[in-house]
């Protein structure tokens, strides 16, 4: 059995690991698939990624990086990515991931310029995404957990649309037939999100945000999970 291939960017809050673990465990938690062999390539450590013919798919996570550093890691990734674009693999890239992704193929990445997006927010799919093969499990409006301060600013060119919000013009893309970016965080749940949103408190606050309020409107919902099983069962349709 081929592996699906976990690129690690970086490392989430330290005050999660003991209970939480990181990003690659929150996936894995919320894939809830025994029967797919994981791989966890560590990028941001300079862990070399394996040949892409060798692997079922990939997810590339999310970070405390930002994609327009352009750190080495982070741009031998992007070559990586686009090799890996040869190859009949399913690709998932989440809030980093999503980004990485469309700087790779040719998109532009910088800061937001509301700032932050953090907590649980509505999300709209476009009418592209009802026929999509990722996206049509998910209803037309759901909930997702954010929090970045960068976004894809301009969808590389052939990238088509999937979900958007009032805040964020680009929550998800795909290019090709099984290339997704992600801006929302589908690994993440109630808890992880409210501990962002306090990791981040100062931050928001000289933004003029209400933390108490960000942190009260936090909701626990399915849609992610329901959108890492459905990329599972697209990898073993794949295989």
């Amino acid at each position: 059995m081929k592996n699906v291939l976990i690129i690690k960017t970086g490392d989430a809050l330290a005050g999660l690991l003991n209970h939480w673990g990181d990003f690659d465990q929150f996936i894995q938690r919320q894939l809830a698939n025994p029967d797919l062999a994981i791989q966890v390539v560590n990028v941001h450590r300079d862990e070399p990624l394996p040949e892409p013919a060798t692997l079922a798919a990939v997810i590339i996570t999310g970070s405390p990086a930002m994609v327009t550093d352009r750190a080495p890691w982070s741009e031998r990734t992007a070559d990586w990515l686009r090799q890996a674009a040869g190859y009949p693999l399913p690709i998932l890239g989440i809030c980093y991931g999503h980004q990485l992704l469309a700087h790779a193929f040719g998109g532009v990445v910088g800061n937001h310029p509301h700032g932050t997006e953090v907590g649980s927010v509505d999300i709209w799919q476009t009418p592209t995404a009802r026929q999509d093969p990722l996206f049509s499990v998910l209803p037309r409006q759901f909930i997702g957990h954010v929090t970045h301060t960068q976004s894809v600013l301009t969808l590389p060119p052939g990238a088509r649309l999937l979900a958007h919000n009032d805040y964020e013009p680009h929550q998800a893309f795909v290019l090709g037939e099984q290339i997704w970016g992600v801006q929302f965080h589908p690994e993440f749940n109630q808890e992880i999100t409210r501990h962002y949103i306090v990791a981040q408190q100062e931050s928001l606050e000289r933004q003029g945000r209400d933390v108490p309020q960000l942190y009260a409107d936090v909701q626990e919902h399915p849609y992610g999970q329901q959108l890492l099983q459905r990329f599972a069962q697209l990898v073993h349709q794949a295989q």
